[in-house]
């Protein structure tokens, strides 16, 4: 595409007009800074040009630059669009709609004055893909703002709303109607104003302390990552250097950043979010059944959350619970979890308000007959579930899409309660189902394309990251997720000690280790899963510390012990001497003799054995992607961002040596460790882990 197709000039009653057109949201791309310069210049040398506006058009201002092109080489402009905008001798006028974020934003701060429509958003979010802004917005924006203000939106990477970014003065002015028409008339009224350039102003002055203190604050959350620390340096310079010397500063910060392991990692993570919402196995002119309207089944704990997820979208909900005390506490569940947001500052009262409008509850099934879409959420028993889906059937209105929330239950056995299997998917939601944004859905045999992409779409439109997992047990996410479980209670066998499995994983980059994770879900929960999968397969290998944990009453945080012990009102894990008591007992009724593990061991035990049963879901067509295994990982199970996700961290390590471990494992444990065929053929290839696919996108 041309530099003359990407960007525009025109004038109009003596305003140049510069329009970005770069669908779809007016990235910084190929020829568009190359394209402003050259605007920029014509309106500077046009003597009937007064002022000029900078002005996107569909659906953005501009939305940041053009990712893919990070990490790459790139020739440097003779002049970039920051320079040109902000060196312009005739006032240049920003008109934001859509969005403006990161070089959007840049090239925003470099304009004279800047208007804004008040749905737009304004953000430098380059530290949530392991970079600082590169076009001086550590720089410019300071100076507009303030430091402290300016730190914490470079340094969270968040998304401003238009008024708020008025506020802040980002915005010099909120406008409603025609964009391009309100902005010719500002620029019209300031076109004999004096210039305004923030690269003019002197280093803001910043609180003492502010910046020490902002680099202990983020200590925890920013473990093994340098984006964050090199963001405050950035803000810094700007308080005490003079502004080319920042920039100077900036660019080098950068530099250091774009080709990092965690920038790359962060990029393939943001790219893999967006390939995981195509299903290239579906007919691409599908006909999708609009949701308007949804029940839930269910007003426990997951119900809940599922009806606060389609409230929050704006979905009515009818919610409906066999039990008229269950539905009652569900409802003020419910409305304590809104309390709490408002509590914050997060949500205010008029929203939840409205919020908890849109939910309903309802007694019997007929009150929930013309509803849309219903997703059960009882409890994880089939025979529940398919009492459940036979009421379904008989009530529904035709069309009306059945989804079950169960996270390991055969859907097919489900949607054989039903006349209608076609109408049936899995929407398996991870707790709590009103945060977590990992929204996985299943396809039976029989359900039909168009109810898959109803399933994916539903997801994507309450916030969620929808996925996609063929019918097996435990679906994609869990049944990854199994060797990592059956690992840390293995080598807690074999005596590796809880707190040591928990410290490694959270060095590695977890937000919890995975016992303090099991206690805080409830170690009851998994008893039960076990129980159920051993009364389906008498060969099933059990978990007998957890279990014994369970029987003994420490069932988690909920009664004061689980691997850990609790004090009264308070959720820290405390190493509990009774815990290790209980796991040499048990080692030695089973005859397993205990050793000591290095902290490398630990993280390859948790970690291979789902990387290898990742590779059999992917030859199986279970899972469509690696990729799409990253994402589930990184958003449902708290998997470290800043390391891409499974896939994409053991192509650090690399497929022959993962390859060898394994296969010296299945030689040592037996067959749990057997390695998969498609592992095998990487290692033999010296292919990458993170490119693989299920054979029919092959």
């Amino acid at each position: 595409m041309s530099e003359r197709d990407v960007v525009r000039f025109e004038v109009e009653d003596g305003i140049g007009i510069i329009t970005i057109d770069n669908p779809p949201v007016n990235a910084l791309g190929a020829g568009v800074s190359d394209g402003i310069v050259a605007a920029v210049d014509r309106g500077v040398a046009d003597p009937a040009v007064r002022a000029m506006v900078l002005i996107g058009a569909g659906r953005s201002f501009i939305a940041g630059a053009d990712i893919r092109r990070f990490g790459t080489k790139r020739e440097a402009p003779a002049r970039r669009s920051y320079d040109a905008l902000e060196g312009s001798t005739k006032p240049v006028v920003a008109a934001i709609h859509g969005y403006a974020l990161g070089g959007g934003l840049e090239n925003a701060l470099c304009c004279t004055w800047r208007i804004a429509v008040p749905g737009a958003k304004v953000g430098l979010p380059e530290v949530l893909i392991g970079i600082i802004p590169g076009g001086g917005g550590t720089q410019r924006l300071p100076r507009l703002i303030g430091p402290k203000p300016a730190l914490e939106m470079i340094g969270t990477g968040r998304h401003v709303p238009a008024p708020e970014a008025k506020a802040l003065g980002i915005v010099d002015e909120l406008v409603d109607g025609d964009l391009r028409g309100e902005a010719v008339a500002f620029a019209k009224r300031i076109a004999d104003k004096p210039l305004r350039r923030i690269g003019e102003m002197p280093p803001p002055a910043a609180e003492p302390g502010m910046f020490d203190a902002a680099r202990k604050a983020i200590a925890r959350k920013a473990r093994n990552q340098q984006a964050p620390y090199s963001a405050i340096a950035a803000v810094e310079a700007a308080t005490r250097l003079p502004f080319a010397e920042g920039i100077a500063e900036e660019k080098r910060l950068f530099g250091a950043l774009e080709n990092s392991d965690e920038a790359r990692a962060l990029r393939y993570a943001f790219f893999a979010e967006r390939e995981v919402a195509k299903l290239p196995h579906l007919p691409k002119d599908i006909a999708t059944p609009e949701i308007r309207s949804i029940a839930v089944i269910g007003a426990g704990t997951m119900g809940g959350g599922i009806a606060m997820s389609c409230a929050d979208a704006g979905l009515p909900v009818k919610l409906l619970d066999a039990s008229a005390e269950t539905l009652t506490r569900g409802l003020a569940r419910i409305r304590d979890n809104y309390a709490v947001s408002v509590r914050r500052g997060s949500l205010d009262q008029a929203w939840m308000d409205r919020r908890l409008a849109l939910i309903e509850p309802v007694e019997g099934y007929e009150a929930i007959a013309d509803c849309d879409a219903v997703i059960e959420a009882v409890f994880e028993q089939l025979e529940v579930k398919q009492a459940v889906f036979a009421e379904l059937d008989r009530v529904m209105k035709p069309g009306a899409l059945l989804f079950s929330n169960t996270s390991a239950i055969d859907i097919d056995r489900i949607a054989g309660a039903t006349k209608r299997p076609e109408a049936v998917a899995g929407t398996h939601f991870f707790a709590p189902a009103n945060v977590m944004k990992l929204f996985e859905v299943v396809e039976g045999t029989q359900t039909a394309p168009a109810t898959m992409a109803a399933a994916m779409k539903l997801g994507r439109a309450i916030g969620k990251i929808s996925a996609y997992a063929g019918n097996c047990d435990g679906f994609v996410a869990n049944r990854s997720r199994i060797p990592f479980t059956m690992e840390q209670n293995l080598m807690v066998e074999e005596g590796a000690l809880p707190e040591q499995i928990d410290r490694v994983m959270v060095e590695f980059g977890y937000p919890m280790g995975p016992f303090a994770v099991n206690d805080l879900s409830g170690l009851d929960v998994s008893y039960q899963t076990r129980r159920r999968r051993l009364a389906e397969d008498p060969n099933y290998r059990m978990l007998p510390i957890p279990d014994r944990l369970v029987e003994l009453g420490r069932k988690g945080q909920k009664a004061g012990a689980g691997w850990y012990r609790y004090d009264p009102g308070d959720r820290t894990p405390h190493p509990d001497p009774e815990v290790h008591r209980i796991i040499k007992k048990v080692a030695a009724e089973k005859g397993i003799a205990q050793r000591e593990f290095s902290d490398e061991e630990v993280l390859q035990r948790l970690l291979f054995g789902s990387l290898n049963e990742a590779c059999k879901m992917i030859e199986e067509g279970k899972a469509l992607r690696a990729s799409d295994i990253d994402v589930m990982w990184l958003s449902g199970f708290g998997f470290p961002r800043y390391r891409g996700g499974l896939m994409f961290w053991a192509d650090g390590i690399g497929a022959q040596a993962v390859y060898n471990q394994i296969a010296a494992w299945h030689q040592r444990y037996g067959a749990r460790w057997a390695p998969a065929p498609l592992l095998r053929q990487v290692a033999e290839q010296g292919g990458q882990f993170r490119e693989l696919k299920a054979p029919k996108l092959r």
